[in-house]
């Protein structure tokens, strides 16, 4: 079994911002995968799919940011799934926009969200789908904080579609290859052309 967590804030303010893009490519892979209709456990919504094989949960915490380890530890714990079979999915601020990349373990990089988790978890062992969301641009009024919690511009809007189609297509990747394999197939960039 998989336990799939998506992080974000709940409620409709927040539904649409930056740091919510766990939340979203969780409610893609429900829809991809058939997904049961979420319901409230483990102080989040959760709803159960298969992909294959594989025997899913999906798991958006409620908690709010800061403390989604209140929510993953005791679905994970419950359902007895390792710490190597939990997949975070998160926005990342030293990601470009656009770009995802797929890693295990690490610390949390001031991330609030992972950082709840891996205290929660013991363990920082976990898989995390970064979601590139860049970093401020120039003349950004505001804090980082403020970034984080903001809407997509115009331009990263039209692109948030293939994005989130990217990244769902990754985490099926990783459900029926391993995490290894989906790694280096997302994680290595094309080498460029040869100049005629």
């Amino acid at each position: 079994m998989w336990l799939i967590v998506g992080l974000g804030n709940p409620g409709a303010e927040y539904a649409s911002h930056r740091h919510n893009v766990g939340f979203m490519l969780v409610d893609e892979l429900a829809r991809e995968l058939g997904a049961d209709p979420f319901r409230t456990k483990f102080s989040g919504e959760i709803a159960k799919a298969r992909a294959g094989a594989e025997e899913i949960l999906l798991l958006k915490p409620q908690t709010f940011m800061n403390r989604s380890g209140q929510s993953v530890q005791p679905a994970a714990a419950f359902l007895k799934v390792p710490v190597g079979n939990v997949l975070v999915i998160h926005d990342e601020l030293d990601v470009p926009f656009a770009e995802l990349r797929l890693k295990v373990g690490g610390g949390h990089a001031g991330h609030n969200g992972l950082r709840s988790i891996i205290q929660s978890l013991g363990s920082p062992e976990f898989v995390r789908l970064r979601m590139g969301i860049g970093r401020p641009p120039a003349g950004f009024r505001g804090d980082v904080a403020d970034f984080v919690l903001s809407g997509f511009s115009t331009d990263e809007r039209i692109s948030l579609s293939d994005v989130l189609s990217r990244a769902r297509t990754s985490v099926l990747e990783v459900l029926a290859r391993g995490v290894t394999p989906a790694m280096n197939k997302l994680n290595t960039k094309p080498s460029p052309k040869s100049q005629a």
